[in-house]
């Protein structure tokens, strides 16, 4: 049996599941020093299991067993990462990774994404291209998607509404990171407006903004 130099002074330790070929993440469980050895010795993959507290074999219901590849501990010595031949879906679900729920995506990650590409080498790179080229070129392309959504929307083209609207958002923070604007002082302007909308009861306010 191959030696492995892995601290489990803390009891168990993370064990994390990645298919040998494709590289996908399969799923996370966590081992004791009894479930190692044994996933070691069969080159099939054993968990210590938390709410059984028992030793489980990854499959010994389904026969979705996790044969070994090859094993990693990590620079501490306290996570495992083992490559394995999947023999069926990893997950109870019958999904092949336990890892299939995606963040939701966000208007702001449009900064951060533009914000890389503005700092990246890649010449390919349209965010670069408009960047360099300056507010003058931002600007005229803005208002070029501007009248693009107008379009759609005069044809009551809801699908080409939608992708007119997501090319002007995107060229909406490019001119933003153009002129160095933070989307979080839009936020601020937008938070303040919807409070004094909400805040109204019937008293004369000024609420032009919106």
């Amino acid at each position: 049996m191959t030696t492995y130099d892995i601290d489990f002074s803390k009891g168990l330790i993370p064990a994390i599941l990645q298919d040998n070929q494709t590289k996908q993440v399969l799923m996370l469980g966590y081992m004791n020093e009894e479930a190692f050895n044994k996933t070691v010795k069969d080159q099939i993959v054993c968990f210590y299991s938390r709410s059984k507290q028992r030793l489980w074999v990854k499959g010994e219901t389904s026969g979705h067993v996790q044969h070994v590849e090859n094993i990693h501990i990590d620079c501490d010595r306290d996570t495992i990462l083992i490559e394995v031949t999947p023999h069926g879906p990893t997950c109870h679900t019958g999904r092949q990774s336990c890892f299939n729920t995606t963040m939701p995506f966000k208007v702001q990650d449009l900064e951060v994404t533009v914000a890389k590409s503005a700092k990246s080498d890649n010449q390919h790179s349209y965010t670069k291209y408009l960047l360099t080229e300056g507010i003058e070129k931002i600007t005229k392309k803005f208002g070029e998607e501007a009248f693009e959504v107008v379009i759609a929307a005069m044809k009551e083209d809801k699908t080409e509404l939608v992708n007119e609207v997501a090319d002007e958002l995107y060229h909406l923070f490019v001119l933003l990171n153009a002129l160095e604007v933070d989307f979080s002082a839009v936020e601020k302007v937008l938070a303040n407006r919807h409070r004094q909308v909400n805040n109204f009861k019937g008293e004369r306010q000024d609420i032009s903004q919106w």
